[in-house]
């Protein structure tokens, strides 16, 4: 047949994408079965051929109607070669493809619809199709097979339902699929009720009474605080003018927080099973309404003697109420606001540990236990209950760990690690029933053949073990980790043989952060050795002048409107970005409450990290998945200045020495030489050197072991 020297390049390019074809499927990419490899490349190869032939047959086309649907075949021949084997794109749609592309050709002949081709074929057919008949808008079906594919994609993929809909808001379809998205995501149904535009418009004026609840919450002013019972008000079980009466109230709010978690909880247990919408929201705003209103109060009054004024706040909390406070403000509770004031006052209004428990399902139990242990109350927790129960309580907060959580997924786990050392420490036959439990469970997970059990149990088991000092343990090489003895020094130094250090301090309206700053710069000013240049207005430069070159940079701890200090710490970041200064040592100095605003803005170069209090799992997970061999100096208790200088300046000798870090020769010295007694010892005992942190060492060995 012959074909018009015009027609001649769209031919050939047809060609160039077959044979492209022809060679990705000799090399194995197009379907590993070769029957299926047959009928696919039939398709593309024979299947076009012929279309083509058609084409150029075809006497009621003009040449300029040939060219079209020729080029055409080229972009389909192009779409599928650069989705091949995507996800909704699997190579085995090719001869689906094909049939429906000439179908779509003799209806656009004849200016007839095409969209009940793409209705009938699956979404990656029809999105290729679509992309490729784009010199067919002007068929009567165009507009309606884009909102068939649209819809297609999105009962695919029903997270992207509210982002796609802002695209097309107007759609015939949006009213069923925002209903739809309501099950799937309703944190982002009520972010795009409360933006302004067309779907936000169409949000706000749905017809279904669930939708008009989010979209009624979400333009409230107080929209923040209703939303964590959102499940409740959905089944009708509170009503937005109950929460009016109580929101304004910090102390009624929390404790209508509270129900609203135990009620929540007790859906989750069997014969329920049902997890609560919002459930994280509501925790959220209980762990931010109980450091807030109640622990920041109370860690600032640790100055006043009379128990009374400084416990005044925590008056009426009933002991459920209590332990929520405990559990939830870990990370910032004061060593003696929890044991002076939160935990004594739990056992005032309920006698038993195990009915405590009980009272709250068994929430947080894990939690409640480690910080108990910590806290040296653990005995005095387990005594409150028959042995039995104690025994029972005690194999509860072992086993059932390979169970996975949607959330904090290794945070049971870690709290269980992170416990050992304090349990080993008091009662030796208690650590040694833990220790057989997770043997147990270890065998369990084995028989199941439970490989996310089999490493949590055989990895708490190792920990266990080395736990005991009479035995010498290497863990780093057991656990396939990179060293937790100690840092090299030529890993802690750039290219240029410095080592950078960066310092986060923070201005405070009770001046603490201020004179955090005032006594650090004491190890430096006037000392021989060191140089202080602290001519900018947000940071303070320090530089050794004899040994090895250690640079250190301290943003400045400023106080006032628009948080000066946090500007100050970005100016800092940049200054060092733009110079190529990557610390390698991160300190932070300032309340627990602004340890967050310090990992967001951790430098992942960071090899050795102080953190003064970090008792928690998402602190630690947060340093890990930034820095993953970060070595962690932390606190189990509150960060104390008598105790982070000395290790700071320890640390500092050995690097202006030049010598490798040993953490264990230099917490011996230590603890010999500066902490040897007294209130001293006990403040030193409280921090965990990086090869201590059982919690840390867990993270670590867990993502080498899965391979994350």
């Amino acid at each position: 047949m012959k074909v018009s020297r015009d027609r001649e390049l769209w031919h050939g390019n047809i060609d160039k994408q077959q044979k492209k074809i022809i060679q990705i499927n000799s090399q194995g990419k197009i379907a590993a079965d070769t029957t299926i490899s047959l009928h696919i490349m039939d398709a593309l190869i024979r299947g076009i051929d012929e279309i083509q032939n058609d084409i150029e047959s075809d006497s009621t086309l003009s040449g300029q109607g040939k060219i079209k649907y020729l080029r055409s075949i080229d972009f389909l021949l192009q779409g599928y070669v650069s989705n091949l084997n995507r996800r909704d794109y699997p190579a085995s749609l090719a001869p689906a493809l094909v049939k429906a592309f000439a179908r779509c050709m003799e209806l656009d002949k004849q200016h007839q619809s095409f969209a009940p081709v793409i209705q009938n074929n699956d979404y990656g057919v029809g999105k290729i199709l679509v992309d490729c008949l784009k010199y067919s808008e002007d068929n009567p079906g165009m507009a309606g097979a884009r909102n068939i594919l649209t819809r297609k994609y999105l009962t695919m993929h029903p997270d992207q339902i509210m982002p796609e809909l802002a695209k097309n808001p107007n759609a015939y379809f949006a009213d069923s699929l925002i209903k739809e998205a309501l099950k799937i995501d309703i944190g982002r149904v009520y972010d795009y009720a409360q933006a302004r535009g067309p779907l936000g418009d169409r949000i706000r004026h749905h017809s279904d009474s669930t939708v008009q609840l989010v979209a009624r919450i979400a333009t409230s002013k107080s929209g923040q605080l209703y939303f964590p019972f959102l499940d409740n008000l959905m089944r009708g079980k509170i009503t937005l003018e109950a929460i009016d009466s109580v929101k304004d109230n910090d102390l009624n709010y929390f404790r209508l927080l509270v129900k609203t978690r135990i009620e929540y909880v007790a859906r989750q247990l069997p014969p329920y099973n049902d997890t609560a919408n919002q459930m994280q929201a509501l925790t959220d705003m209980m762990s931010r309404k109980a450091r807030q209103y109640f622990i920041r109060e109370i860690n600032a009054l640790h100055t006043v003697p009379n128990p009374n004024i400084r416990f005044r706040r925590l008056e009426g909390l009933t002991a459920q109420e209590l332990y929520y406070l405990a559990v939830l403000g870990e990370d910032e509770i004061y060593t003696s606001s929890y044991v002076s004031g939160v935990y004594p006052r739990i056992w005032q209004h309920i006698a038993k540990g195990d009915s405590l428990i009980m009272s709250v399902r068994g929430d947080y139990f894990r939690k409640f236990i480690k910080m108990a242990a910590g806290y040296n109350e653990l005995n005095d927790f387990l005594g409150r209950m028959d042995k039995a129960n104690a025994e029972t309580m005690m194999k509860a907060f072992v086993i059932g760990l390979e169970k996975p959580r949607k959330i904090n997924d290794l945070e049971d786990a870690v709290d269980v690690a992170d416990s050992y050392s304090s349990i080993m420490d008091k009662s030796k036959e208690l650590a040694a029933f833990i220790l057989n439990e997770v043997n147990v469970s270890y065998t369990k997970n084995v028989q199941e053949n439970n490989k996310r059990g089999m490493v949590i149990y055989n990895l708490l088991r190792i920990l266990f073990e080395s736990a005991d000092t009479t035995k010498k343990v290497d863990l780093s090489t057991l656990l396939g980790i990179p060293s937790i003895y100690g840092k090299n020094y030529n890993n802690l130094v750039d290219d240029s043989g410095r080592v950078i250090q960066q310092v986060f301090f923070y201005g405070d309206e009770d001046k603490d952060g201020q004179s955090s700053y005032q006594n650090f710069m004491t190890m430096f000013r006037g000392k021989p050795g060191w140089r202080i240049d602290e001519r900018k207005a947000e940071w303070t430069t320090i530089t050794s002048t004899k040994g090895k070159p250690v640079w250190i940079f301290a943003n400045k701890p400023l106080y006032g409107e628009d948080d000066p200090d946090d500007k100050a710490q970005d100016k800092l970041i940049e200054y060092l970005q733009t110079r190529d200064l990557k610390p390698t040592m991160v300190v932070h100095r300032g309340h627990s409450y602004h340890l967050s605003t310090t990992l967001h803005k951790l430098p992942p170069s960071a090899r050795i990290i102080v953190l003064g209090s970090c008792g928690g799992y998402n602190n630690l997970n947060e340093v890990l998945t930034v820095c993953p061999d970060a070595h962690i100096i932390s606190s189990k208790q509150v960060g104390t200045k008598t105790v982070n200088e000395p290790i700071l300046q320890a640390i500092n000798d050995r690097l202006l020495a030049g010598r490798d870090i040993d953490w264990i020769s230099m917490w011996r010295e230590l603890k010999t030489k500066k902490f040897a007694t007294g209130e001293a010892k006990e403040r030193f005992d409280d921090y965990i050197p990086p090869y201590k942190n059982l919690g840390a060492i867990f993270i670590k060995a867990y993502r080498k072991a899965m391979g994350e």
